[in-house]
């Protein structure tokens, strides 16, 4: 019978948990500002995350100030997980900005405007008949 979840599956939820939890708490740097950790991937020997992160504001100048910000901040960062998680080895930090979510609501306006307009369209044409 097959595991329910993988070893990194796990590692991962935890890893999660506690640099939300950090990124929350912890880090006062001004160019982070309001920051989601919306997924972590952890390699499969533990070394390594890959830390998916969003930000309150869309303006490509700020994402990459806060990134940079993170990057400089992934030490300590990296020793806070190391305390609250109990592993051999702490995961090296590598945090990415997950495009996602912005992507997913441009396309989401995207489909409500086809909508609509689709709406006025059948109206303008019931109305010519």
């Amino acid at each position: 019978m097959a595991k329910a979840f993988k070893r990194t599956d796990r590692v991962s939820q935890q890893v999660k948990k506690s640099i939300a939890l950090i990124l929350q708490r912890e880090i006062k740097d001004p160019r982070i500002g309001m920051v989601t950790v919306s997924d972590v991937e952890v390699s499969r020997d533990l070394a390594y995350a890959k830390v998916y992160v969003t930000f309150l504001f869309d303006d490509p100048t700020e994402i990459e100030g806060a990134l940079e910000a993170l990057k400089d901040a992934s030490g300590y960062i990296r020793s806070l997980v190391g305390s609250q998680v109990k592993m051999r080895l702490t995961p090296e930090l590598q945090f990415i900005y997950d495009s996602s979510l912005t992507e997913g609501m441009r396309l989401s306006n995207v489909v409500s405007g086809a909508i609509s307009e689709d709406e006025r369209k059948r109206k303008d044409k019931e109305q010519d008949s």
